[in-house]
């Protein structure tokens, strides 16, 4: 249950011609906003990702669940592996954030699921450490990122279910590709859903830790990238 301190709302986030949908939730006294970057066929009401926001909410972060894609786009499945277009929208929802008061000062962290991962590392790739602070993946997809791995210089937490062996081994290849503060944490006797009892809190804690670690505020105000 989220705290009764925490603004709730929806929010309409607009950016290069559409009109995306986002959940916002800030607890009181947040110190960090994290962005979710859900993965394909899945949408900002996935029971997992809110699951990992209720936790970290309670944890003090605020959260922003949105649809990376519209209604009518989200009918071509094409559209939902498109990591370019993805990645992009995860960047210019960034903009948004960091132009609108209620979130404007806190440090960013994205969490990617499945193929969300992709887009939150390519994005992240692109926006560096100055604008976002930490990634974390679970049971995602980095491999749909390979061109940018070598590039991300922002600290990566992946996390993998210990039984999911074919996006185990994609990780493990990616991991080694990064040159950033990285980790691989497994959650044991997990599949690819976290659905195993106990799994999906260690994944959020797991989450948490590694929010906690490199979202810390800042003594001087974060940077803001405007756009180009």
């Amino acid at each position: 249950m989220t705290n009764y301190n925490t603004f709730n709302d929806s929010v309409r986030i607009d950016v290069q011609g559409v009109s995306l949908v986002g959940d916002l939730a800030i607890p009181e006294g947040a110190f960090g906003l994290i962005i979710f970057s859900h993965g394909s066929g899945s949408s900002r009401l996935s029971p997992r990702n809110r699951f990992v926001a209720e936790h970290l909410q309670r944890s003090g972060f605020a959260t922003l669940l949105f649809d990376l894609l519209t209604e009518e786009e989200d009918q071509d499945t094409r559209n939902r592996f498109d990591i370019p277009k993805l990645t992009q929208r995860l960047i210019d929802t960034t903009y948004w954030v960091q132009k609108d008061p209620r979130t404007q000062d806190l440090n960013i962290g994205f969490f990617g699921a499945s193929t969300g991962a992709a887009s939150a590392i390519g994005a992240a790739a692109g926006e560096g450490p100055d604008i976002i602070k930490a990634v974390v993946s679970r049971g995602g997809r980095p491999d749909l990122a390979d061109t940018v791995l070598p590039d991300l210089m922002v600290p990566t937490l992946l996390i993998v279910g210990g039984k999911d062996e074919s996006v185990l081994e994609m990780n493990m290849q990616a991991q080694n590709q990064m040159r950033c503060i990285k980790d691989l944490e497994l959650v044991p006797d997990a599949t690819h859903l976290f659905e195993e009892p106990g799994a999906l809190e260690m994944a959020a804690q797991l989450a948490t830790d590694w929010f906690r670690k490199y979202l810390k505020p800042d003594k001087q105000q974060p940077l803001h990238q405007n756009r180009p």
